[in-house]
């Protein structure tokens, strides 16, 4: 690796919104994101549930070839 062409990096505190915090290592001192783990859906158990139907059962359900 070539020397003094790289940055820094230092410990770094991650803030979200909803108030979480953890220590990283970053070249920023400190990172303010909107969404953790703490609070994302995904992760929190929260996400709606929605079907999702893919292009088959569509195509299936728009000429009435559904097997019922």
């Amino acid at each position: 690796m070539k020397k003094n062409i790289h940055p820094n990096y230092k410990q770094s505190k991650v803030t979200c919104t909803c108030g979480s915090t953890f220590d990283t290592e970053s070249t920023n001192e400190n990172i303010n994101v909107e969404v953790c783990s703490q609070c994302h859906p995904f992760y929190t158990g929260k996400q709606g549930r929605t079907s999702k139907t893919g292009r088959i059962e569509k195509f299936n359900q728009k000429y009435g070839l559904n097997k019922k």
